[in-house]
C-alpha cells in the first residue's frame, strides 16, 4: 500500500495540466523518436560500409519511424513532426499562427537532441569509420549520417525545386488521407498509410538530395554536426556539387 500511495502522489505531482506544455512535450518526444530511428538507420548503413544496411533499409527505417512517431504524439499534439506541415495547417486555419514558432522550435530542438543521441550511440563506429576525422565530403565522410547533402551534379535551383516538389507531395498526400470528404484511410491505419507515403517518396525522389522533406529533420541534426566538430562546412554547398 505504501508503494502504491507513493506512486499515486508522484503521478499527481508530475502530471502536466497545461495543454500547450503537454503538446510541446509530446511533439518533442515524437520528433526525438522519429529522428533517432531515421538517423540510426543511416548511421548503420554508413559506418558498416553497406554491409549492415543499404539505402533501401535506411529509407525503410525513416518511413517506419514516421509510424512510431505519429502513435507517440498523435493524440496529444497531432504529431505535426514537421514545420512544413505546421505551416500548412496554419494556412488552412486549422492551427493557430501563434503556436507555429513554438512548434517549429520544439521540432528543431527534438531533432537536435536526437542527433546527439545517435552520435553517442554510434560514437565508436563513427570514429572508427572516419579514421578520426569528421568530414562532410570524401570517401570517409560521416556528415551525411545526420543531414542530407546534394548529389555532385545538382545545382542550387534544381535542389530547391526537388525539395519543393517532394515536400508538396508529402503534404498533399497527408491532407488527402485525412480528408473525411475523400476516400479517407480507415481509422487507426493513418500512421501506416503515412509511413508508406514517405517510403514511396523516398524511393522515387531520393537521388538528388536524399529526401529530407522536413526542415526540422535536416536543420536540427545539421546544427548538431556543426557544434560537434564537423565545422561550418555542414552549412555550405560543397564545391563541385552543382
Amino acid at each position: 500500500m505504501g508503494t502504491a500511495s507513493f506512486l499515486k502522489r508522484a503521478q499527481a505531482l508530475l502530471r502536466i495540466r497545461n495543454q500547450l506544455v503537454r503538446e510541446c512535450l509530446a511533439e518533442l518526444l515524437a520528433v526525438f523518436v522519429l529522428i533517432l530511428i531515421t538517423l540510426s538507420g543511416s548511421a548503420q548503413m554508413v559506418t558498416s560500409s553497406g554491409t549492415k544496411g543499404d539505402i533501401v533499409t535506411a529509407y525503410l527505417a525513416g518511413a517506419l519511424a514516421i509510424m512510431v512517431a505519429i502513435h507517440t504524439a498523435g493524440g496529444v499534439s497531432g504529431a505535426h513532426l514537421n514545420p512544413a506541415f505546421s505551416f500548412t495547417m496554419c494556412l488552412l486555419e486549422q492551427f493557430p499562427w501563434w503556436k507555429f514558432p513554438i512548434f517549429m522550435a520544439v521540432q528543431i530542438l527534438g531533432a537536435f537532441i536526437s542527433a546527439g543521441a545517435v552520435y553517442v550511440l554510434y560514437y565508436d563506429a563513427i570514429w572508427h569509420y572516419s579514421n578520426g576525422t569528421l568530414t562532410t565530403s570524401g570517401p570517409r565522410e560521416t556528415a551525411s549520417i545526420f543531414a542530407t547533402y546534394p548529389a555532385d551534379y545538382l545545382s542550387i535551383s534544381n535542389g530547391f525545386l526537388d525539395q519543393v516538389i517532394g515536400t508538396a507531395l508529402l503534404i498533399m498526400g497527408i491532407l488527402a488521407m485525412l480528408d473525411t470528404r475523400n476516400k479517407s484511410v480507415p481509422k487507426g491505419l493513418e500512421p501506416v498509410a503515412m509511413a508508406l507515403l514517405v517510403f514511396c517518396i523516398e524511393i522515387s525522389m531520393g537521388s538528388n538530395c536524399s529526401c529530407p522533406l522536413n526542415p526540422a529533420r535536416d536543420f536540427g541534426p545539421r546544427l548538431f554536426t556543426y557544434v560537434a566538430g564537423w565545422g561550418a562546412e555542414v552549412f555550405r554547398w560543397v564545391e563541385g556539387r552543382g
